[in-house]
């Protein structure tokens, strides 16, 4: 997906209440003040996650408050709602505890039921039949059946044949279950949040910590995000303007937590308390026994989400088109923990860096030194409409 451009899911989204049989393609055009404020909203499964940002029109956007909720656990399960009741009733909280705008909201969404796909059209000139064409298409390329589905799409890149005369449209396919989708919706407006636009948490994050293209030697490089979040991950791929790649993987800080609880005979709480004290820098390390078979169960658990991570990357790069990739930029409360970068690199083979959720951005200064910027990059994205 086009970073500088917003996929316009969002109103396809906002009216997906409505139930109709054939959702619109068409993106909507909508012209913008030079000077406007969005609250970029990430609704996890442990927090709440809002940003409020002022985009001037120019290159650069200003984050100028960020505020978190913890939720309760079993509200939100891998992206999705499961009590929307409850949900509302903390988003309400929220918003009156921060003195958060209720109007201009972008939320996010990522789970492993959201599709994404680049297809090329070709020969086509007329924009109905450009839909009808991609529609068609999406039956073959997305698992979803298209009466559950909410789609959008973005032409990214097209070039004219001229021998031919005929267009050759690059195109960005986006689709979602609808249902998901509809009690996140039914949730905000319980909570009387007025809901602007719906965006992927992939384009988000790319959007925060990578927002332009990067090179080697003058040759575009694949830039390779992975946020970890607390149950699940976001990994994305770019060329620093398209979204090429991406991918929900089933594995959070959690899985941390579960892996020392079972493998010291601990209680979860106790597993986090002991997590949040834990580093495995081999220099830092203690001789204290405890620590040092937690340390040896993390490590273990982070042996799953590396080769989920491979698996990705090997599945990008043998794409037409796929670029070389020369590190991985990671971000998310679970990269606090001393040393996990480094096992993170050591497992994948490839230069792992800590990602800036601010990079290309301005912050107020209480924003900018805040210590939980690393789980903030997607609400962070959210808000940045460039």
């Amino acid at each position: 997906m086009d970073l500088n451009k917003e996929i316009k899911l969002s109103d396809l989204f906002s009216r997906s209440k409505r139930r109709p049989k054939a959702p619109t393609l068409k993106p909507v055009s909508k012209k913008r003040p030079k000077r406007h404020e969005i609250v970029g909203l990430k609704i996890g499964a442990s927090h709440l996650v809002a940003s409020r940002v002022v985009n001037n029109g120019g290159p650069s956007a200003r984050v100028v408050q960020l505020a978190r909720l913890p939720l309760e656990p079993g509200i939100v399960v891998g992206g999705e709602v499961r009590d929307v009741l409850e949900l509302a009733r903390a988003l309400d909280a929220f918003f009156t505890r921060e003195k958060l705008p209720r109007r201009g909201i972008r939320l996010g969404v990522g789970t492993n039921r959201i599709g994404v796909r680049a297809l090329d059209v070709e020969g086509i000139d007329d924009e109905r039949q450009l839909e009808n064409a991609v529609r068609f298409r999406a039956h073959e390329a997305l698992s979803i059946p298209l009466d559950q589905a909410v789609l959008d799409y973005h032409v990214v890149d097209q070039s004219v044949d001229e021998s031919s005369g005929n267009i050759s449209r690059r195109v960005v396919l986006a689709a979602a279950y609808r249902e998901p989708i509809d009690h996140f919706v039914e949730a905000c407006r319980a909570a009387r949040l007025e809901l602007s636009g719906i965006d992927i948490e992939a384009f988000a994050l790319l959007r925060a910590i990578a927002p332009g293209r990067e090179e080697i030697n003058g040759t575009p490089i694949a830039v390779v995000a992975l946020a970890l979040g607390h149950d699940r991950s976001t990994l994305a791929i770019s060329d620093g303007r398209v979204c090429d790649f991406m991918r929900v993987l089933d594995w959070g800080g959690a899985k941390i937590d579960a892996a020392i609880s079972r493998d010291l005979g601990l209680t979860i709480e106790e597993a986090n308390e002991l997590k949040h004290g834990l580093s495995l820098d081999a220099a830092a390390s203690d001789d204290e026994p405890l620590h040092a078979r937690a340390r040896d169960a993390v490590r273990r658990e982070l042996q799953t989400i590396a080769r989920d991570v491979i698996a990705s990357l090997q599945f990008y790069q043998g794409q037409p088109g796929s670029l070389a990739i020369s590190e991985i930029l990671v971000t998310g409360g679970t990269t606090r923990m001393p040393g996990i970068l480094t096992e993170l690199e050591r497992l994948i083979r490839v230069p792992v860096r800590q990602a800036d959720p601010l990079a290309g951005l301005d912050a107020d200064p209480d924003v900018a030194q805040r210590e939980d910027l690393a789980s903030s990059a997607v609400a962070i994205g959210l808000g940045v409409d460039i």
